[in-house]
């Protein structure tokens, strides 16, 4: 009697598959096995048995981002800065994401609620851990991306640099947006100040998103996003500034944000704790601290250091 009998390669089931996608992944899969190397058009498209049409828009779309470089004078391609900046900031998220964990899931237990631990990976918001009570509904799921243009993204430069803040502001919206930016700049120095954010209870917000979440906006029909943009809020204008809580009255909370810091004292992830109702200016405090004492935690174990700014 024989083993049990193979299966071809080809029958095995495989999940859906986008042939321009692999031809992509195919690329710059050669590429990085050859990092100290340059190839030229015709040598790229019969390695990888692509026709050169094909293959030189995908190289082109590839330089045009930064992903590839194109020398001028030799017609060739190697790898570019954004490859860089990308494995950099994965390398990060990767490794901090099990230090958050540890720390977000003390937060989640104490407050019975869940956790987030997300940062920016190459030009898109990742979300890299979720905690939360067992069986119940996360706010977030682990791989959610999210643009990283405005109006989304305010927290993950909010404890960064002004120069971080304007190269933000300065990307194409991924929604139109309204700038009101005294009150934008006050929201800046009052989180800064604090170690954290709170964003007001918006339900129309909130699902808005949810729906962003994986969607290139780019790609909607203007009067689509035109349309979202009327339903977003002026950027800041979710947040709340210390003189809009009281101790004693209730305020509606969407969720509280507190950073964590690099060893260069660059703003690294941000932690979530998620309220979803209202809860009195006191209680506020006492999360708000209890999730900024877990990003001091994280920033410490990573070697990280807060920033010092000037004034």
């Amino acid at each position: 009697m024989g083993g049990p009998e193979k299966t071809p390669e080809a029958a095995r089931p495989r999940g859906r598959q986008s042939p321009p996608t692999e031809r992509v992944v195919q690329v710059l899969d050669y590429l990085v096995g050859r990092p100290d190397q340059r190839f030229g058009l015709s040598e790229l498209a019969r390695a990888l048995e692509i026709s050169k049409p094909t293959c030189l828009g995908i190289l082109t779309a590839l330089a045009d981002r930064g992903y590839l470089t194109r020398d001028e004078v030799s017609k060739t391609y190697g790898l570019g800065p954004a490859l860089i900046a990308a494995g950099r900031a994965a390398q990060r998220g990767f490794a901090v994401g099990p230090i958050a964990r540890t720390h977000l899931e003390k937060v989640s237990t104490e407050f019975g609620t869940t956790c987030t631990a997300s940062g920016v990976i190459g030009d898109q918001i990742s979300v890299l851990e979720v905690t939360g009570p067992i069986g119940a509904r996360r706010a977030a799921k682990v791989g959610q991306v999210y643009p990283f243009a405005p109006p989304v993204g305010l927290m993950y430069v909010l404890w960064g640099s002004d120069h971080d803040m304007d190269s933000w502001l300065g990307k194409e919206p991924s929604l139109p947006v309204r700038l009101d930016r005294e009150r934008l700049w006050n929201v800046v120095r009052e989180c800064r100040a604090a170690g954290y954010l709170v964003e007001s209870l918006d339900p129309v917000g909130q699902r808005l998103h949810t729906l962003m979440a994986g969607v290139a906006t780019h790609d909607l029909p203007p009067e689509v996003r035109e349309l979202l943009g009327e339903m977003v809020s002026s950027l800041g204008e979710r947040v709340y500034l210390g003189r809009d809580i009281s101790s004693d009255d209730e305020h509606p909370v969407s969720l509280i944000a507190a950073p964590t810091y690099d060893a260069e004292g660059h703003q690294a992830l941000v932690l979530t704790l998620y309220v979803g109702g209202a809860i009195t200016g006191a209680e506020i405090e006492r999360r708000a601290a209890a999730l900024v004492a877990a990003a001091d935690a994280v920033t410490a174990e990573v070697g990280g250091r807060s920033p010092v700014r000037g004034l």
